[in-house]
C-alpha cells in the first residue's frame, strides 16, 4: 500500500510539472503573442497575422525565395524589393510601422527618422541591443558587438582610442604597404593587352584581412594571421549552416560539421590565449620600454580589468566586423564606379590632382569627391541592412506605447532608399548629394546610418573609411575598370549585404 501511495505521489508530481510546462508553452506560443497583437491593434498598428510557433517565418521565407529568384536590371540600385522583400511587401499593406513575427517574437518596424532619433539618442537608455542568434554570436565573438551595460561601456572606453584619427595615421604606411604588394600581383598577372579580371569580393576580403591582422597583432602578425585563418575556416562552416533551415538544438548535435566548428573554436581560443600569455611575458621582460607595440592587442592587455577571455572575444569581434564591413564597402564602391565611369573619372582626376604622382597618405582626407562616393556607396549598399533593439522598459515612442521586451526593427536599407527623405532620386547613384556633408544630404539628419547611430555607433568606422579611401585611391591612380561580362547584379544578405554571385571586374592598366 505504501508503494502505491509513493508511486501515486510521484505520478501527481510529474503530472503537475508537465501541466506547468505545457501551460508556460501555451502562454509563450499562443496567449502572449495574441495579447501583443491585440495591444498594438488597439493603437492602430497592424501586421501579418501570427501563426502558432512559426509566426511569419513561412511567409518571410517565401517572399525571400521569390525575390531572390527574380533577376535585377544590371544597373539598377533599387534593391529594397530584393534584399528586404518582407518589409517592401508588408509596408504597402500595413504602412511603415507594422508588427512582424519571427517565431513567437514580435518586432515592430520603425523607419521614421524622428522615432529613430528617440531610440538611439533621446531615449537610448531605455533600449538595448538584442541577443544575436547563437550561431552568429559564435562567429562575431562576445565583444563590443554583443556586450551590454557597464561591461560594454568599459570595453568601449578602452578600445575606442585605438581608432582615433591620429592613431590611424600611424597605421596608414602599413596599409599602403599591403595595398601596394597586392596591386603589384595584378600588374604581374596582366595579359599582353594590359588587362586582368579580378573578383574583388574575394580579393578585398584578403586585403582587409591582412590590414586587420596587422592592426590587431602588430609585430605578432604571423601568429595572428594563423589564428585569423582558423576563424575564416570556422566562418565558412558556420555560413553554410546559416543558409539552412534552423532546427532548435541542432548546433549541439555531434555532426561532422559541428565537430569541425567545435575543433576550430577550441584551436582559436587556445592559440589566442597562448599569444596573449606570450605578449604579457614579453612585456614583463621589457618593462616599460618603448619597444612594446601599440597595436590593439597591446591596448587590451594593458587594461588590467579586461580578462584574457575578454581579449579573445574582442579579437574575434574585431576580425569579423572589421573584415567583412570594410571588404563589402570596397566591393560595392568598386562595382558602383565600374557602373558609373563618369564618377570614376572625376574621382581619378581628384586623386591625381591632390596626390600627384605619389601616394601621399596625409592627403587622403582632402579627397572630397572620393569621400562623397564612399558615402553614397554606404547609402545605397549599407553593410548591415537592419538594426534591432529591445525595449528595456515601457516607453512612449512617438505617441505609440511600446511594452517592455518589445523588439524594434530599424530597416536601414529602407530608410536609405526612402523617396520622402532623399528627394526624387533615392535609387540613383548620386554622390553629389553629399557635397555639403552627411548632415545636409537628406531631409533629416537621422536618415543616414550605415555604421549605426548614437553611443553604439561602430567603433571601427574611421578605420573602414581610411582603408577604403586608400585602397580606391591606389587603384584609381593605376587602373581604369569596368564590370566583367560575367557580372550578375544580385545583392543578397548573408549576415551582411554582399554580391551573391561575386563581383568580377576587368582592370586595365593606365
Amino acid at each position: 500500500m505504501e508503494d502505491f501511495h509513493f508511486h501515486l505521489l510521484w505520478l501527481l508530481l510529474f503530472s503537475y510539472i508537465l501541466f506547468v510546462l505545457l501551460l508556460k508553452l501555451v502562454v509563450h506560443l499562443w496567449w502572449a503573442p495574441r495579447r501583443v497583437e491585440d495591444f498594438f491593434m488597439k493603437q492602430g498598428i497592424k501586421g501579418p497575422k501570427y501563426q502558432l510557433f512559426l509566426g511569419n517565418l513561412k511567409e518571410l521565407a517565401s517572399l525571400n525565395m521569390l525575390a531572390s529568384a527574380q533577376s535585377m536590371p544590371p544597373l539598377s540600385h533599387n534593391i529594397l524589393p530584393r534584399v528586404l522583400s518582407f518589409y517592401h511587401h508588408w509596408k504597402k499593406i500595413y504602412g511603415s510601422m507594422f508588427l512582424v513575427w519571427f517565431g513567437p517574437t514580435a518586432r515592430l518596424t520603425v523607419s521614421d527618422p524622428a522615432l529613430i532619433r528617440e531610440i538611439f539618442i533621446l531615449k537610448s537608455e531605455m533600449f538595448e541591443k538584442n541577443e544575436s542568434p547563437p550561431l552568429v554570436r559564435k562567429i562575431e565573438g562576445d565583444g563590443l558587438l554583443s556586450l551590454k551595460g557597464e561591461k560594454w561601456s568599459h570595453h568601449r572606453k578602452i578600445i575606442q582610442p585605438a581608432f582615433h584619427t591620429e592613431n590611424l595615421k600611424l597605421m596608414m604606411p602599413m596599409m599602403a604597404k599591403s595595398m601596394e604588394a597586392a596591386v603589384m600581383k595584378w600588374s604581374e598577372g596582366m595579359c599582353s593587352g594590359g588587362e586582368v579580371e579580378v573578383d574583388v569580393s574575394d580579393w578585398f576580403q584578403n586585403l582587409v584581412e591582412d590590414v586587420i591582422t596587422r592592426a590587431t597583432f602588430g609585430r605578432s602578425y604571423e601568429e595572428g594571421k594563423a589564428i585569423f585563418e582558423l576563424q575564416s575556416q570556422q566562418m565558412v562552416h558556420a555560413t553554410e549552416a546559416y543558409q539552412k533551415v534552423f532546427i532548435p538544438g541542432y548546433r549541439f548535435l555531434p555532426t561532422k560539421k559541428n565537430r569541425i566548428c567545435w575543433r576550430l573554436e577550441k584551436e582559436i581560443r587556445k592559440s589566442l590565449l597562448k599569444l596573449i600569455d606570450g605578449r604579457r611575458r614579453r612585456r614583463g621582460e621589457e618593462g616599460a620600454s618603448e619597444e612594446c607595440p601599440n597595436d590593439l592587442l597591446e591596448v587590451m592587455i594593458k587594461a588590467a580589468a579586461i580578462t584574457p577571455n575578454d581579449v579573445v572575444e574582442e579579437c574575434k569581434t574585431i576580425f569579423f566586423a572589421g573584415k567583412h564591413t570594410t571588404a563589402n564597402l570596397l566591393t560595392w564602391t568598386t562595382v558602383l564606379l565600374a557602373m558609373h565611369p563618369e564618377w570614376q573619372e572625376q574621382a581619378r582626376d581628384e586623386v591625381l590632382r591632390v596626390c600627384g604622382a605619389r601616394d601621399d597618405l596625409l592627403l587622403l582626407p582632402k579627397l572630397k569627391t572620393l569621400g562623397m562616393i564612399l558615402n553614397e556607396s554606404l547609402r545605397l549598399y549599407p553593410p548591415a541592412v537592419a538594426i534591432i533593439r529591445r525595449a528595456k522598459t515601457e516607453v512612449q515612442l512617438g505617441g505609440v506605447h511600446v511594452p517592455r521586451g518589445t523588439e524594434l526593427l530599424i530597416p536601414i536599407l529602407a530608410v536609405h532608399h526612402d523617396p520622402a527623405l532623399w528627394c526624387h532620386d533615392p535609387h540613383e547613384f548620386n554622390p553629389g548629394r553629399f557635397a555639403k556633408g552627411v548632415a545636409h544630404a537628406a531631409k533629416h539628419p537621422m536618415a543616414y546610418m550605415p555604421f549605426g547611430l548614437g553611443a553604439r555607433r561602430c567603433v571601427g568606422q574611421n578605420l573602414a573609411i581610411f582603408q577604403a579611401k586608400l585602397a580606391i585611391a591606389v587603384i584609381l591612380r593605376r587602373f581604369s575598370f569596368e564590370l566583367a561580362p560575367s557580372y550578375q547584379h544580385a545583392p543578397s544578405v548573408l549576415m551582411l549585404l554582399h554580391p551573391q554571385h561575386g563581383a568580377p571586374i576587368v582592370f586595365k592598366k593606365l
